[in-house]
């Protein structure tokens, strides 16, 4: 087995390495003046099990590019099966047509990532599980809730606590959340105006009192959790913390955050951090690399990679 990183998020990656007892194969990721990505591989990896670790966040297309042209590197170099790890999957908002005449992108990069040479697909928390299905080859779509469980545990305990999801897209997700923690369970109903924005309208579920957890797969620009920790307050929770998985936070998000009622904003570090995120006090990011670590050390061993889910 060996594990390359590209560049979107090298600390996540040689956090993985040193979770597996092991290292990050050598390589060189570089673009030239024009822009063109370049990558070589300074290994041998002739018949080698590889895990190439690459979130496609910002910038999602230089990122994305990276991981194509590193697979493309490794098919061509005789990898013997190529897995492509992607903490964060980009461009998943665009799993289907939304009007007329616009791109379901998120098939179009499954395409791109299958015909690059991936074998098998590994990510967490995709924005819309049915995601899975875009892809031809076996794909893992692992929860970040396992870590988020135990940090809620030890932080909050059980008494008073009540799981929020901040739209009705997410109750799924905050139901399985809620199950874990034997906790009740609350929406917010939203309105979206247009992309980027959100409108609280109603809140089904009695927060009066109580410690509410919202849980979401990712913060993007942070209005929706702003706005709705802002409603949760109005009637009458008693703190409200929000628990993502991928913190995107593109633009004022950390700012929006700490001008906001959120207690706390805890996320993963799918995406690595940029440096207002680690020093904001209003931020915390919980380690994956545990998770994702442990699901490939399953793969390469021929393992169950589905108790993860059951955790």
């Amino acid at each position: 087995m060996k594990l390359l990183s590209c560049n979107a998020n090298r600390p996540l990656a040689e956090a993985i390495a040193d979770y597996l007892d092991t290292r990050l194969t050598r390589s060189e990721v570089k673009t030239f003046s024009d822009q063109e990505i370049f990558v070589r591989i300074d290994e041998n990896v002739r018949g080698e099990d590889v895990f190439v670790i690459q979130s496609t966040s910002y910038p999602a297309n230089d990122n994305l590019m990276q991981l194509l042209i590193c697979m493309d590197a490794l098919k061509r170099a005789s990898a013997r099966r190529i897995t492509a790890v992607i903490p964060y999957f980009g461009y998943a908002r665009q799993d289907r047509k939304t009007d007329g005449r616009t791109p379901i992108s998120a098939k179009l990069v499954a395409n791109l990532i299958c015909s690059a040479g991936a074998d098998r697909v590994l990510t967490v928390d995709l924005h819309a599980g049915q995601i899975q299905g875009f892809f031809d080859i076996p794909t893992d779509n692992l929860f970040g809730s396992p870590v988020m469980v135990d940090d809620i545990k030890e932080r909050y305990g059980k008494k008073g606590l009540i799981v929020v999801s901040p739209d009705v897209g997410g109750v799924v997700r905050a139901r399985s959340l809620a199950k874990r923690l034997e906790a009740d369970l609350a929406i917010v109903d939203k309105r979206r105006p247009e992309a980027g924005k959100s409108e609280v309208m109603n809140i089904i579920g009695d927060v009066s009192g109580k410690s509410c957890i919202m849980l979401d797969d990712m913060c993007d620009s942070g209005g929706t959790l702003a706005n709705a920790a802002a409603a949760l307050k109005e009637h009458g929770a008693k703190s409200v913390s929000a628990y993502v998985t991928h913190g995107v936070l593109s633009n004022n998000a950390v700012q929006r955050i700490e001008k906001s009622v959120l207690d706390e904003l805890v996320m993963t570090d799918t995406i690595q951090p940029s440096e207002d995120a680690i020093k904001s006090k209003s931020i915390r990011i919980l380690p994956i690399s545990p998770l994702i670590g442990e699901a490939i050390r399953r793969i390469a061993n021929e393992e169950s990679v589905s108790k993860l889910f059951d955790r």
